[in-house]
């Protein structure tokens, strides 16, 4: 698979952040507690599953959440 060169160029002097939204299971109560989630806002694995797909969804459609950012 190659590089789109624009993509390259961005990655190498945009600016902007990398979005890096994923985790192991065992680093996510500590994303969420980060985040503002504790773990007694949850209860179990799938409401903590939950939260965290609510993190993400929250993040992404953030308006700020664009190419123009985002690298």
């Amino acid at each position: 698979m190659g590089y789109d060169k624009a993509q390259l160029e961005q990655m190498n002097s945009g600016k902007g952040f990398i979005a890096a939204l994923d985790q192991s299971g065992g680093s996510t109560p500590k994303a969420l507690s980060l985040y503002g989630v504790e773990p007694s806002d949850y209860n179990g694995d799938e409401e903590m599953f939950k939260a965290v797909h609510d993190m993400r969804a929250r993040i992404i459609l953030a308006e700020d959440f664009t190419s123009d950012k985002v690298i």
